[in-house]
């Protein structure tokens, strides 16, 4: 009690000298540091690389302005959750051992809840680039994306296949992971409210090799579309069996499918589609030289849509700090609050829930190769 009371008195006798609280350290600084945490192993690997190195670019890129400061904690390097959820719960024990005043992660829905729930009971914004389940923003108002959520994007592929023309669709979804169960629920609403009749629908895990069985039932459903929403490591597998199977139909995706091989298997991938965040041939600026200087520096192999949330969302923890007056992370909450944002992913304002609402990519392949298509908005 002794003690506080000097510090009281001692702050006081400083205060009306006009000396602030500099003298003590305590005056918010301009640096915003920043822990970020991603797949850097494992089966998502190529996401996380191509995210460490937006970050590293769009650092470089907002030191260089002068103002406020970027510093990425644990050595200037992401925290590997290896796409598992008790990992991405030691990665947010291993940054927050490091103080940051906000955490930028992760990709996988079911790494980014368990790590929200923490981050929220700590009082510490986190800013999820590429977790689209709609529980993470729901856990708290110190948690933000820069992603859109699952169900808008299961809404938006069921648009994408009325546009399209088809009439009925085959479904096999990863019943052991959220996200492949979020948008296989929500295409499943929207495409009946679109008159879209869904023939046939078949369960997989995310472990599974072998998709015969279900590719066949999808053929025989008769099916203008089949509508895999999983992760890009089993894409190729899927796309394979399917078209050895006979299916000739649209294969339509989601963002997971970003990233993924087509090496040997280029005319099975013709007809093929995903809704995401972002296409490297956009002709705006902003994407253009975003993509430009990527490649220069890091080739492109890694240049994902991942990666580009990754970018996004440091430059809007940069955005809120200016918004909210300070680097702290209650400044940067309050700055995060409906925060307007344009952006190599696009512009939106944030929700009240901390999610944006923005335009869809739909990307599909040629001879392989990935390309833009069209770019949806959500129907009045």
């Amino acid at each position: 009690m002794k003690k506080a009371m000097s510090i009281l008195l001692s702050v006081s006798m400083l205060a009306s000298l006009g000396i602030g609280q500099t003298a003590f350290g305590e005056e918010e600084d301009n640096v915003i540091r920043i822990g970020v945490c991603a797949p850097m192993t494992g089966a998502l690997a190529v996401l996380g690389e191509g995210s460490a190195h937006s970050v590293e670019m769009a650092v470089e890129e907002i030191n260089a302005l002068g103002g406020y400061q970027i510093e990425i904690v644990n050595g200037g390097e992401p925290v590997d959750d290896a796409s598992d959820s008790k990992q991405a719960i030691n990665a947010y024990n291993s940054l927050m051992a490091d103080d940051p005043d906000v955490i930028v992660g992760t990709y996988n829905s079911s790494c980014s809840i368990p790590m929200a729930e923490l981050a929220q009971q700590d009082q510490i914004v986190m800013i999820s680039p590429g977790s689209t389940n709609y529980e993470v923003t729901e856990v708290g108002d110190y948690i933000f994306r820069t992603c859109f959520i699952d169900p808008y994007q299961g809404t938006m592929a069921a648009q994408f296949a009325k546009e399209q023309g088809y009439a009925t669709a085959a479904v096999i979804f990863a019943n052991d992971d959220d996200y492949s169960n979020g948008l296989y629920e929500a295409f499943k609403e929207a495409a009946q409210e679109n008159g879209i009749e869904i023939v046939y629908e078949g369960q997989c895990t995310t472990k599974d090799t072998d998709f015969t069985a279900q590719v066949s039932q999808a053929v025989a459903s008769g099916a203008d579309m089949l509508f895999y929403p999983c992760f890009l490591d089993t894409v190729p597998l899927l796309v394979q069996q399917a078209r050895d199977a006979g299916f000739t139909g649209a294969i339509v995706g989601g963002d997971a499918w970003d990233g993924c091989s087509t090496t040997g298997l280029e005319t099975a991938f013709n007809n093929a589609f995903y809704t995401n965040h972002f296409s490297y041939e956009d002709t705006s600026e902003t994407v253009q030289n975003y993509v430009t200087k990527f490649t220069e520096q890091y080739g492109s192999d890694s240049l994902t849509a991942c990666a580009a949330l990754y970018y996004d969302a440091i430059y809007m923890v940069y955005e809120a700090a200016q918004k909210g007056g300070g680097t702290d992370t209650e400044s940067i909450k309050t700055g995060m609050t409906n925060l307007e944002f344009s952006g190599v992913t696009g512009s939106f304002t944030l929700n009240d829930t901390g999610d944006p609402v923005k335009d869809v990519v739909v990307n599909t392949f040629e001879d392989g190769a990935c390309k833009w298509y069209m770019t949806i908005s959500p129907e009045e």
